[in-house]
């Protein structure tokens, strides 16, 4: 069952947004690697953990089926499981830093790559490249991207997936912090794909970073910040 409480549908994002908990212990490690002066090694360890929730309630909003098993004393135990073949897409290169947790959860699960970068004259995204599993219309996808920011690069990728054959409804979008306009630019073209967040920032400012924010995420995840 899922943790998470989706937005009641009259909310400005409607029922497919999905917000960890907003425990003690998440805004505690959202204080280690918010902190400018944060080392990397502690901002890669403590953001995994955080990544690991969210993969964990991305997979949570799956489908799944009845799947009885014997127990080692001969009782039938009614249990579950994945109902469809599932797959990690990120997109490079920050979402590479979720991969990991999917695969701790998931060890065989097919991973592919999507790279779309920004115009620096038009500002509008552009894919440069995609690698993905060949039998991904039949898949549900965990799409991994730790920000969704304007929304611009997310509707790219989750067009690359749409074209490729992926039903809206299959698609969960797993980041680690969100704006309001990116929610709302991603909800209301793909009103059925699902997003999994841990935060829900205030805002972004004239040069389109967050705030209160985490600074460039894949700067500091691979150490090359400046």
């Amino acid at each position: 069952m899922s943790t998470a409480s989706p937005l009641p549908p009259e909310a400005p994002f409607g029922h497919n947004l999905h917000l960890l908990p907003q425990t003690n212990q998440l805004r505690a490690l959202h204080t280690v690697i918010r902190d400018r002066h944060a080392r990397r090694e502690d901002f890669v360890f403590y953001s995994g953990r955080i990544i690991r929730m969210l993969i964990e309630e991305g997979l949570n909003l799956l489908p799944f089926e009845p799947h009885d098993v014997e127990t080692p004393v001969g009782r039938k135990y009614p249990g579950l499981r994945f109902a469809s073949e599932i797959c990690g897409v990120s997109i490079a290169r920050a979402g590479e830093s979720m991969e990991a947790a999917l695969r701790v959860a998931c060890p065989s699960i097919r991973i592919g790559k999507i790279l779309i970068q920004r115009d620096k004259v038009t500002k509008l995204p552009h894919l440069y490249y995609s690698a993905l599993p060949p039998d991904i219309a039949k898949r549900h996808v965990l799409l991994l991207d730790p920000m969704l920011a304007t929304g611009g690069t997310a509707l790219a990728a989750i067009q690359v997936l749409l074209d490729r054959g992926v039903a809206e409804e299959h698609i969960i979008f797993v980041t680690l912090i969100a704006v309001p306009q990116g929610i709302a630019a991603v909800t209301r073209r793909y009103p059925r794909v699902k997003v999994v967040t841990s935060s829900i920032e205030e805002r972004l400012n004239e040069h389109a970073y967050m705030l209160p924010g985490i600074g460039d995420f894949g700067d500091r995840y691979f150490g090359t910040d400046k």
